[in-house]
């Protein structure tokens, strides 16, 4: 490999290797078992080594270049690299003499006759190696990473926990292609070469690398993705079997595992598929669908144009799908109530090989349900990262219900088996909303102020930059009541001047599409447009940016108002941050934040600011430290309803669509009044 490769640890501790072998000693006659045992331990970095000190390069590059010190004493010193190496070559020497062809014996001993040693170059040190590569040690999973690839490439590898050849195929398998993407200075050109290493291995380490850990990629999707899963019903004892290790793999591999897809990539045998099941409609079907995968398909065509009601839908109806085929053994449209009554049951305690770690879609390791690696119990299964609860199993159930409604209406199935079930049981909550989490006046002033001071340090991305980011991020979330995705999706052409401003006291505000595609314009503060500004001038050397003033509403590549300030240097990151081209001709405009991304954003920051705030007493620290993203929109509620801002202008700013939604603001300002008094109280007691 590449990579190259070092001495096994029992070698590595020998301090005595044996003295240069004479042209005498170099005969088949004469190896011993020690000479054997010695050349066993080399591996393909020692070859690699090896070739280096026969091209003349100097034995400190190569101890630096090949070797760590602390793993490999022989690369202590110069010296002690010099004699490691030369002990190597005569052994190569002697194995090759007893195994090599005779022209090659002859070329040997007479280099040794007369030049003391064997004196090789390029061509005959390959012949040499190649005659005594039969002896090399094979790699195991239990074998240190160090000892198989260079001590730069194993040092990222182990800052990541990765101590073994297992684990780090473990790691490959679960994180799939993009498993290096975390790990400083592993690129995909690195990542390749590793991956590929491991495959050539998976004979000894007696590990499979996934297929989808390094397929090529078209678009940005791995070609793997295009490839149909057909799902069968389970059996008893499956012989399936996870790859390498993990929280859901046990002893020999794992236990059994079934074959699950996610919609897109679904197909089921023909007797499950649904073509002629007792519940088809006789009648005229409205749609294009000769089975049940054909029907939901075009059941969830129709919020193509809303991206998150289609994401819920779909993960919905592909679990009750996958549910129906392979657990139930039926098709869906072969269900009958006492089958919808049993995937309300499932939906309380799902089975555990349909739970599994969040994986790209595309991969062989996804499954319906996800869990978080922290709720893995102490003997290995897998568990929900939190069950159910009982508002998601009705949300799920509802959905059917409503899916189903639309396949009779449509003519493509005859009744409603949902239609006899009941919802399943929830409590009503008092309060629907987790306001608790909004900031009080004196900590959200002590927030700003250290956001400031941190916006003002230099340092580029990993500092200064980063800052003014989240100060941007927190500040249209904090002063506009932005929800996550509308502050990620917030673009520039649609903040403006309002008319209704002066030259003394400007006015901005910010067009949005909200909850529900509601579209809805916010007010901007002044503290919220500086802070926008600075990011902007972060990004003046991105060729994504423009100069923030200089956009106008006609120019469609203002962008995003929040976007990284450094992109990796990745066809997928390309793609999806700079303007491109659609095939259309259009100019497909780049993406900014993920509401993901940018949440993660502001928690790893927020969390720094706890760690490190002076100013801060015990009660705030606690009460920032369980703050997450939203509860910034929570304290513009709060914060404006304490302001006397009258409740349905502070309706119209968040978006509610109902009015009630919004009075919760002004109860939570009345407890918190309650709270403090009895504080007050408290304390002059």
């Amino acid at each position: 490999m590449a990579e190259g490769v070092p001495v096994s640890t029992e070698l590595a501790r020998q301090s005595h290797p044996p003295e240069k072998l004479t042209a005498e000693q170099l005969t088949p006659e004469k190896l011993t078992a020690e000479t054997l045992t010695i050349q066993r331990g080399y591996t393909t970095k020692d070859f690699t080594a090896l070739r280096a000190y026969v091209q003349r390069i100097a034995p400190a590059v190569i101890a630096r270049t090949y070797y760590d010190p602390d793993e490999d004493p022989h690369a202590a010193t110069p010296g002690a690299m010099e004699r490691h190496l030369t002990t190597m070559l005569d052994t190569l020497v002697a194995l090759a003499l007893a195994h090599g062809s005779t022209a090659l014996a002859d070329h040997l001993r007479a280099s040794i006759r007369q030049h003391g040693r064997p004196l090789l170059t390029a061509v005959t040190f390959r012949m040499v190696a190649d005659a005594a590569q039969l002896a090399a040690l094979p790699p195991h999973p239990d074998h240190a990473i160090g000892a198989w690839l260079r001590p730069r490439v194993a040092r990222r590898l182990k800052g990541e926990g990765l101590a073994t050849l297992g684990e780090l195929v473990a790691f490959c398998n679960r994180r799939g292609g993009s498993w290096w993407r975390s790990i400083p200075r592993i690129g995909p050109g690195r990542a390749r070469a590793i991956v590929s290493w491991s495959r050539k291995q998976q004979a000894s380490l007696q590990l499979t690398v996934e297929a989808d850990v390094d397929s090529l990629e078209q678009a940005g999707v791995p070609l793997v993705a295009d490839e149909l899963v057909e799902v069968v019903p389970a059996r008893e004892g499956s012989s399936d079997k996870v790859t390498g290790s993990g929280p859901s793999s046990g002893p020999g591999g794992g236990p059994a595992r079934l074959t699950l897809a996610p919609l897109e990539r679904l197909t089921v045998p023909h007797a499950l598929s649904g073509a002629a099941d007792e519940n088809r409609s006789s009648g005229f079907c409205y749609i294009q669908a000769q089975h049940d995968l054909d029907a939901v398909r075009a059941y969830l065509n129709r919020y193509r144009d809303q991206p998150k009601t289609l994401r819920a839908y779909t993960k919905e109806l592909e679990r009750f799908l996958l549910w129906a085929v392979v657990l139930r053994g039926k098709a869906l449209s072969d269900l009958r109530v006492d089958d919808c009554e049993a995937y309300k049951d499932f939906l309380k305690s799902p089975d555990p090989r349909f739970v599994g770690e969040r994986f790209a879609r595309h991969s062989s390791r996804w499954r319906p349900f996800a869990f978080s690696s922290s709720s893995v119990a102490g003997d290995g299964k897998a568990s929900l990262s939190a069950p159910l609860s009982p508002e998601s199993q009705r949300y799920a159930v509802r959905i059917l219900r409503t899916a189903f409604s639309w396949w009779v209406d449509v003519r493509y199935l005859a009744g409603n088996p949902w239609k006899a079930v009941n919802d399943p049981m929830v409590i009503k909550r008092e309060r629907a909303m987790r306001i608790e989490r909004a900031l009080s006046a004196e900590l959200w002033r002590k927030l700003r102020r250290e956001l400031d001071v941190q916006s003002a340090k230099e340092g580029g991305a990993t500092a200064g930059a980063q800052w003014r980011a989240v100060r941007a991020a927190i500040l249209l979330r904090g002063d506009s009541g932005l929800r996550r995705e509308e502050a990620a999706s917030a673009r520039r052409e649609n903040l403006r001047p309002s008319p209704y401003g002066t030259h003394d006291r400007p006015v901005w505000e910010l067009t949005i599409v909200g909850k529900g595609q509601r579209e809805r314009t916010v007010r901007v503060s002044a503290a919220t447009l500086a802070a926008l500004r600075a990011h902007w001038v972060d990004r003046a050397n991105d060729e994504r940016a423009q100069d923030f003033d200089g956009a106008t509403e006609e120019d469609h590549q203002n962008g995003p108002l929040l976007a990284p300030v450094i992109i990796p240097w990745t066809d997928a990151s390309r793609r999806r941050h700079r303007a491109r081209q659609g095939g259309d001709g259009q100019l497909v405009k780049e993406a900014g934040y993920t509401a993901d991304g940018l949440n993660r954003l502001i928690s790893r920051m927020v969390t720094e600011l706890v760690e490190t705030m002076d100013e801060l007493g015990l009660d705030e620290r606690v009460r920032l430290g369980q703050a997450n993203a939203h509860a910034f929109r929570h304290t513009f509620g709060t914060q404006s309803v304490a302001a006397d801002v009258p409740v349905d202008v502070v309706q119209k700013v968040l978006g509610h669509a109902s009015l009630q939604t919004t009075t919760i603001y002004v109860q939570a300002e009345k407890q918190r009044v309650v709270e403090e008094v009895a504080g007050y109280y408290a304390r002059r007691a």
